[in-house]
């Protein structure tokens, strides 16, 4: 028997439609480079999205070509998101602080027709465009009164390009399936590799990630995304903030201030916002010194990096609560979300800051299980350990230009380590790069770089496993202390004596001016390892 309901495609032009028509008049504020402050409304927005609808027609950009954009957060990175998509073409957000090379890699893999980019990347654009040979012209994301002077090849002032095209466009009937965008991994073991996302998987993730139990959005919210609209879609805030109509501010190229997120959250009564741990150490750092405070602010959401129990702590006197969350940009990128379930605001302050501290429970939409070596199934019963596998229809089956990434059976390999507990919480243990093995045994890296930070003289700090010849590995603390701050490296290492196993403490600890990071400000593992390579026991 066949059903009698429609079969409407879900495509990202059916969100832009709906935001335009329904929350038209909901308010979208942007800092830019050439503008502290920017507001408009969606109505306003998308009246702009379809002028460059037309400057792209004009350009002869079509159906399938991929356009780059190299944009921080602000509302002309997001006219680009719905010009391109809903075109019919493929919009690819480029990570600007990658290494030169992988940009150029990048651009090149992905065969980018036209690069859109903020004025702080044409000095770097300028130097890379002889080897960028499909990339047929640049538009500067600026006005004419601040369009700088540049070598870039067939350059073209954004405000210039759709000052004079009409408001007016008819958006094509897309299939679903069709490709939408596209965002390229940061590449830590190799060259960087694409994934490509289609309408018909944002719409999901959207309705997914704007749920009470996940991101809890609606149009009484006042959202400020701060992780990147270049990293995995800026986890979805572009779609889901117009879908439910909330009032959207963005930091643009401050999203990394204290200063200026504690201004923005107080001027435009932000409720909820997103980004990384770093982001919310900078915020705080400011609150406590100077002694402002964020009332209208409840929550925040953390992800891209485990959250230090010191984070949720010190935001909890505030009076924001911090939410876990957990995906990757294979992912499109949520997975799992961190959200009290009924009843447990009745544990103890330890139990119920234990649960806070993991991952979260799986969004509906993502089927995950985690196995052992053998790939046979382990039970979610907080003790078992496995490698993390996810499928559903936001995640990825391969990468683009280089074919599948799944098992025989359907499965892809996320890379990290986790158990689940009874209630279907996730708590990452590892990467299945990172985990160290020492006699026989896995000790959680992630859990003791969390204990180390917890020391208020440590700024930061990453455990690596270094071969030892009766142990196998035994791990190495690698620290950077705060300014000014006098601790002894036995000090450091009597700190986590009853805050873990005992043979999980690390074996050494040796301080460093700063850690290595990759583009996308995670620490890099892998030149930690290159660095303390000949690394010698003290005790061999």
């Amino acid at each position: 028997m066949q059903s009698t309901m429609m079969n409407m495609p879900l495509t990202i032009t059916s969100v832009m439609r709906f935001a335009d028509k329904v929350y038209g008049n909901s308010e979208i504020v942007s800092i830019t480079a050439d503008n502290p402050q920017h507001s408009y409304t969606y109505k306003e927005a998308f009246q702009r999205v379809r002028k460059l609808a037309n400057a792209l027609a004009d350009l002869g950009a079509k159906q399938n070509d991929r356009i780059a954009t190299l944009a921080w957060n602000d509302y002309r990175h997001l006219e680009l998101y719905y010009a391109i998509s809903c075109s019919g073409m493929v919009c690819h957000t480029i990570n600007p602080r990658l290494f030169a090379e992988q940009l150029e890699f990048i651009v090149n893999h992905a065969e980018d027709s036209w690069v859109f980019t903020d004025v702080a990347f044409v000095p770097v654009l300028e130097q890379l465009q002889d080897k960028m040979p499909t990339v047929k012209g640049f538009i500067v994301l600026t006005d004419e009164a601040h369009m700088p002077d540049t070598s870039l090849r067939n350059a073209q002032c954004y405000e210039t390009l759709i000052a004079d095209k009409s408001d007016s466009f008819e958006w094509p009937e897309l299939d679903e399936n069709l490709a939408s965008a596209m965002c390229y991994t940061s590449g830590t073991t190799g060259n960087p590799k694409g994934v490509v996302y289609d309408h018909r998987s944002t719409v999901l993730h959207t309705y997914a990630s704007a749920l009470p139990d996940a991101f809890n959005l609606s149009s009484k919210e006042i959202v400020m995304p701060i992780v990147p609209m270049f990293h995995v879609n800026g986890w979805g805030l572009a779609y889901s903030g117009p879908m439910v109509g909330a009032k959207m501010v963005m930091p643009g190229p401050k999203m990394g201030d204290g200063e200026t997120l504690c201004q923005l959250i107080n001027e435009h009564k932000i409720t909820a916002s997103a980004g990384v741990p770093t982001v919310w150490l900078a915020l705080l750092q400011y609150l406590e010194k100077s002694g402002q405070e964020v009332p209208t602010l409840q929550r925040v959401t953390v992800g891209g990096a485990a959250c230090p129990q010191m984070i949720f702590e010190n935001m909890a006197k505030f009076g924001v609560d911090v939410q876990h969350a957990w995906g990757m940009t294979e992912m499109s990128p949520l997975g799992t979300y961190n959200t009290p379930k009924a009843g447990e605001e009745d544990l103890d302050d330890d139990a119920y800051m234990a649960k806070r501290l993991k991952q979260g429970r799986p969004l509906y939409g993502v089927d995950i299980k985690i196995v052992d070596a053998d790939g046979k199934e382990l039970p979610w019963d907080g003790k078992s350990s496995g490698a993390v596998m996810v499928r559903g229809p936001w995640i990825t089956q391969g990468y683009h230009g280089i074919g599948s990434a799944i098992t025989e059976d359907g499965w892809f390999e996320t890379g990290d380590v986790a158990c689940f507990d009874e209630d279907g919480y996730m708590q990452i243990t590892d990467r299945t790069k990172d985990v160290i093995k020492s006699g026989g045994e896995w000790i959680s890296s992630i859990e003791l770089e969390n204990c180390a930070v917890g020391h208020d003289m440590i700024a930061e700090a990453a455990v690596i496993g270094i071969a030892h010849p009766k142990w196998t590995e035994r791990p190495l603390l690698v620290a950077v202390k705060k300014a000014g701050a006098d601790v002894s490296a036995e000090e450091m290492l009597a700190w986590f004596d009853g805050k873990v196993a005992k043979w999980w403490i690390p074996a050494d600890c040796v301080f460093v001016d700063e850690l290595p990071h990759t583009a996308t400000g995670k620490i890099s593992k892998k030149d930690l390892r290159d660095q303390f390579k000949d690394f010698s026991w003290s005790d061999v």
